[in-house]
């Protein structure tokens, strides 16, 4: 091979820079690999001294013909973007150059420069382009700019042959981030579920009125992760959603009102507290509605109003009046307490049965302002004895620390645990269900173990194996769905029954959770003899 001759190579660029002859420069730079470092770093300089119609075409012929060589030369990719950065005009030019065959640097450029003078000339690319990796790069640098004339061009690519360019399209729209872009993405919803958990990210993102709707309709799916996406986005957005999700309480669908609630009380902000409890005063028929109006007040500061969750207590349901339990212990005051006083010292049924409530709830404001009243130790010690055991010595330290030891001494005086029980596994995100679960299950006969999170009780139960699995279906991270797919690869139906227990009464839910491999579904509110009545199919009863 004949020897390069490098001072010649620098007179041959001089001199084509000079007279402008691109074709013989680059057949010069052709060489540049064959030339040591200081020799390639004076042919590269002498480039840049050139007008910029020749040396950003030079430049990027290098760039695309010698990636490998470029990659140990970065000033060569460096020098181009600063021109085409200094001279905006040369980078529009270079867009619809058809000598330059490879743009993918200009493309990049235009993104990064957000420079919305070039979408007409990205989208006249697009239209020419037939290789799909620079229609993705078109695509996406055309979100970069956020010029909202590219909306009609990106929306086309929302309904691609190719997955890819689909996806690109979406989060480009996000970019854009208009109305008319958030609407479009809107209609491209309904038909593919990965996609559609990728537009409401995006419309958490953005969070504009299109947005947050499409969020909170999306309460109102068929699918539960797609529900669980949206309560933990609105959850994540806070007070911003919680106008459109208060609207939401004034409607008759049980199951919207649910998840509403749940998200209302996690947000925790102060301006759902009426419209809750104006749901409440129009006595909803639906104690699950009832339960989570309940819930959610527990996690509100009231303030003021508070007595009105007294009403609470006599609910026909229990999982209700544990509900408002909490939410009266959350917000206790002394009208709170005289008012519940009034209640419990006839000692009647009712007042028995809320004393019941207030033992298992474990509400410890409330029930130390009663400790102290004959009345009440009397229907306590009803139940006291009798209770799970980490509730039982749960208020036993509690008096104990309040001085009030005698009341202490009787409920430990009281009925020892029997034989070893068989382990029933319950799984919900609501603290409030799992407290209802480990009562109801111990008054049953049963040891509960329960998991407020269900990566922890798949966890456990690999390695350990209960009778049954009780577990709810809309949960963060995992839905009941999830879990019941995980249980079954560890064990078959056979081995080891799961019951959904849920608000949702899906029939495509329902569907799902069937071919996931759960066994039965069971409709909240659940008390002692329907959990009962459930459980019986599958295993024996003490």
């Amino acid at each position: 091979m004949t020897e390069v001759n490098v001072e010649h190579m620098i007179q041959e660029i001089q001199d084509n820079i000079r007279t402008g002859d691109l074709l013989k420069a680059r057949l010069v730079l052709d060489h540049l690999g064959e030339v040591d470092k200081k020799t390639q770093n004076r042919l590269l300089y002498e480039v840049s001294r050139g007008a910029m119609e020749f040396t950003v075409p030079l430049l990027n012929h290098i760039l695309v013909t010698r990636p490998e060589l470029a990659a140990g030369l970065p000033i060569i990719r460096e020098t181009l973007i600063s021109h085409l950065i200094a001279y905006p005009e040369v980078l529009l030019k270079s867009l619809a150059d058809p000598e330059i065959t490879d743009k993918r640097v200009m493309i990049e450029t235009a993104g990064e420069l957000k420079f919305e003078q070039a979408t007409p000339a990205l989208i006249a690319l697009l239209a020419e382009t037939r290789d799909s990796a620079t229609i993705r790069l078109i695509i996406e640098n055309l979100g970069l700019i956020g010029d909202p004339e590219s909306v009609s061009t990106l929306t086309d690519y929302l309904y691609a042959a190719d997955r890819d360019l689909i996806i690109a399209a979406i989060h480009a729209l996000g970019q854009v981030g208009t109305h008319t872009a958030m609407h479009r993405l809107v209609e491209r919803m309904g038909t593919d579920n990965e996609m559609d958990l990728i537009i409401l990210g995006i419309f958490a993102e953005v969070q504009d009125q299109v947005s947050l709707d499409k969020l909170n309709d999306t309460l109102r799916s068929h699918y539960a992760h797609m529900r669980i996406f949206a309560k933990d986005e609105l959850i994540r957005i806070g007070v911003k959603a919680v106008p459109i999700l208060i609207e939401n309480l004034k409607e008759e669908d049980s199951d919207l009102l649910v998840h509403t609630l749940n998200v209302l009380g996690d947000i925790g902000d102060e301006s759902a507290i009426m419209p809750i409890r104006s749901l409440l005063t129009a006595l909803p028929k639906n104690a699950n509605v009832r339960f989570a109006a309940y819930e959610a007040l527990a996690a509100l500061p009231l303030r003021k109003g508070a007595y009105t969750l007294a009403a609470g207590l006599t609910d026909r349901e229990d999982h209700v009046c544990t509900a408002a339990a909490r939410a009266i212990d959350r917000n206790f005051n002394e009208i709170l307490a005289a008012g519940i006083k009034n209640l419990l010292r006839p000692m009647t049924e009712e007042s028995r049965h809320i004393v019941k409530i207030i033992v298992n709830a474990q509400v410890d404001n409330l029930f130390i302002s009663l400790a102290g009243e004959e009345y009440f130790q009397e229907m306590a010690l009803m139940y006291l004895p009798h209770a799970h055991p980490d509730v039982k010595q749960h208020y036993v330290d509690l008096l104990k620390k309040r001085g009030l030891n005698e009341f202490a001494g009787e409920i430990e005086g009281g009925k020892k645990e029997g034989p070893v029980r068989v382990k029933i596994c319950a799984v919900d995100d609501s603290r409030m269900i799992l407290n209802i679960y480990k009562a109801t299950l111990h008054e049953l006969g049963f040891e509960p173990v329960v998991f407020e999170f269900p990566a922890g009780a798949l966890k456990w139960l690999a390695k350990e194996k209960p009778a049954l699995v009780l577990t709810d279906l809309n949960m963060p991270v995992l839905s009941g769905i999830e879990l019941t797919t995980g249980i079954r690869k560890l064990y078959s139906r056979e081995e080891l029954p799961v019951i959904m227990v849920t608000t949702q009464s899906d029939v495509q839910d329902h569907q799902a959770a069937s071919q996931a491999g759960v066994d039965h579904i069971l409709i909240k509110p659940f008390n002692a003899e329907s959990l009962r009545t459930a459980m019986r199919q599958f295993i024996k009863m003490p």
